[in-house]
């Protein structure tokens, strides 16, 4: 059974036992505009929550994609360099690595899709 939680930097993980699913959600999709490039990190790289590790490039600014959690990412989504637009918040496409987490603990202080909402919300 997977879940989906969010952080304030605007990523979503879907966690599926201790490997989570990283993307970026519709909120900071929107917040970039029109997307022109994604700079992917390299698999079995060491990330420290809190680290950046990859950059998006859009008509108005590159902005840092910050892990939510510890590990080594163990899968990158290669396909979104040609397929920009699939970088919405569609979990099934639209992720950007996999992290194989040192702690699922770690996830405990993310938000619930409600939660995220409202923090949403509140920026507005």
């Amino acid at each position: 059974m997977s879940e989906v939680k969010y952080s304030k930097d605007h990523e979503w993980l879907k966690i599926e036992g201790d490997t989570a699913w990283v993307g970026i959600t519709t909120y900071a999709r929107h917040a970039l505009g029109d997307l022109v490039f994604l700079e992917l990190p390299e698999v079995g790289r060491k990330v420290a929550k809190g680290d950046d590790f990859a950059v998006v490039e859009s008509v108005k600014a590159a902005s840092e994609i910050y892990t939510p959690v510890t590990g080594e990412i163990v899968e990158v989504n290669d396909n979104l360099q040609d397929n920009l637009d699939d970088l919405k918040e569609d979990i099934d496409t639209g992720w950007i690595v996999k992290v194989k987490m040192d702690d699922t603990g770690e996830t405990a202080n993310l938000m619930d899709k409600s939660a995220y909402d409202s923090f949403v919300e509140d920026l507005d």
